[in-house]
């Protein structure tokens, strides 16, 4: 199961208008994505509630992962770039 660890850039965490372009692309992959704070249980990738729900703020590491198969690792690198791209810009 690939993975990647990331620092939320955006100055709002994982909310609003960042949470929505996460998990758009998040639901757009050809597998599911999942994310968790570090040391926390990991959720769907692909529900702005779910990310909400996570509590990430600004600066907070999190873990991105995917189920195995054909595209895990770049559906994992898509959605970790974002997280790590300030989105309020």
């Amino acid at each position: 199961m690939p993975e990647k660890r990331v620092t939320v850039a955006s100055k709002v965490g994982l909310h609003a208008r960042p949470a929505a372009l996460v998990a758009k692309a998040a639901a757009a992959q050809p597998v599911a994505v999942n994310i968790a704070k570090a040391g926390g249980n990991p959720v769907a990738a692909g529900s702005v509630l779910n990310l909400m729900t996570l509590a990430a703020a600004h600066g907070d590491e999190v873990v991105i992962s995917a189920e195995d198969g054909e595209g895990a690792e770049a559906a994992v690198d898509a959605v970790a770039q974002l997280v790590a791209t300030d989105l309020d810009a």
